[in-house]
């Protein structure tokens, strides 16, 4: 199992430490739920460290990352991020990531650490044009500092303006008396913030200063498991739970990062699926009675014939109520349908609702 740079950090703040990824990673500090609300109503940091990332430069990088990336990667501008995913050639997905632009020949690409490898292998194998590829995976450290409070927090550790980076847009700059570090508008909470990408050998120093500014707002380390009740309650879609190499992102509600303005893998497949319509939709849902929904429970009618699966479920801590996600018939979907959720041997009665969860 990897360690990030902070993980005796993390044991000496007495995290509960579980394998993610290959990982030896914080689950928790003082709770799911506490961790939860600190991120909605104030400041709190996760590290994140175990996400891969790749460098594509020279004069074929943005041809490399147009082939094999969904949305439209020209639309980018110096300082700017997207969100996108790679399509596979059988309709479902290699991965989801962030493409962020530095120049017209030099961007990052951020992946899920469960498929570093299998994205490295699969972005060098359409590499036909001959962009320069750097993994830079286990040379950087990355910190989500999220919340409502985490521009103002983290003001004086640089000149920057944190207020004037707008979302999906970073800045490179002295942060934390750290030079070069990438300061991004980007995580996965939906309660603002940002996502710091710094060397190992920076990051015990940045992680001490964020802490030192922060104290008087309440800043506290947060764990995985919280980070998952979070992008959850915003519908936003895990790796592995509710996408995958069989998901298509026209199914996944991904439509707006698919664009057919060019071609990438598969276009033509899915410029066709959604054209046509899928067969079955990624739908949100939250219990009409008091129930945890957990990933892989059944979804049924309401004669008990098996429709779905969850996909994601949890109890929201923000909503005090059972919510998840998964696929169904495509008849089943619109927000307001009836469905059921095997919770054991009960078949509790939910409904269908428009994302996200958690409005703000």
């Amino acid at each position: 199992m990897k360690n990030t740079a902070l993980t005796s950090t993390h044991i000496a703040l007495n995290a509960k430490m579980v394998p993610f990824a290959g990982y030896n990673m914080p689950v928790s500090y003082e709770g799911v739920n506490a961790e939860h609300e600190t991120v909605r109503k104030g400041v709190g940091v996760f590290d994140v460290s175990h996400m891969g990332e790749f460098l594509i430069t020279g004069e074929h990088a943005l041809e490399l990352i147009q082939s094999i990336s969904s949305n439209d990667a020209s639309k980018l501008v110096d300082g700017k991020a997207q969100y996108s995913c790679m399509p596979n050639a059988e309709g479902g997905i290699v991965d989801d990531l962030i493409i962020y632009r530095f120049n017209e020949e030099k961007y990052l690409l951020v992946v899920n650490a469960s498929n570093i490898e299998k994205d490295w292998n699969w972005i060098s194998h359409h590499n036909t044009m001959g962009a320069t590829m750097r993994d830079i995976s286990d040379e950087y450290s990355l910190l989500a500092i999220q919340g409502p409070k985490a521009a103002e927090a983290m003001q004086s550790l640089t000149d920057v303006d944190l207020s004037a980076i707008k979302f999906y847009t970073f800045e490179v700059a002295p942060f934390a008396g750290v030079e070069n570090v990438i300061i991004s508008a980007t995580g996965y909470t939906g309660s603002g913030g940002f996502e710091i990408y710094v060397k190992n050998e920076d990051v015990q120093q940045v992680w001490d200063r964020v802490f030192e500014a922060g104290k008087d707002f309440g800043i506290k380390p947060i764990g995985l498991a919280a980070r998952d009740t979070l992008r959850l309650e915003m519908g936003y879609c895990l790796y592995g739970n509710d996408i995958d190499d069989t998901t298509s992102p026209i199914e996944a509600g991904l439509g707006w990062i698919t664009k057919f303005t060019k071609d990438f893998v598969n276009s033509e497949a899915l410029k066709e699926q959604k054209e046509k319509g899928p067969d079955r939709k990624l739908i949100g849902f939250e219990l009409d009675e008091r129930g945890i929904p957990r990933q892989g429970y059944d979804i049924v009618d309401d004669n008990g014939k098996v429709i779905g699966v969850v996909t994601s479920g949890t109890m929201s801590p923000s909503l005090e109520k059972g919510i998840g996600m998964g696929y169904v018939p495509t008849e089943v979907a619109a927000p307001g349908s009836k469905i059921y959720i095997q919770v054991r041997k009960k078949a509790l009665p939910a409904t269908v609702v428009k994302l996200p969860f958690y409005k703000g």
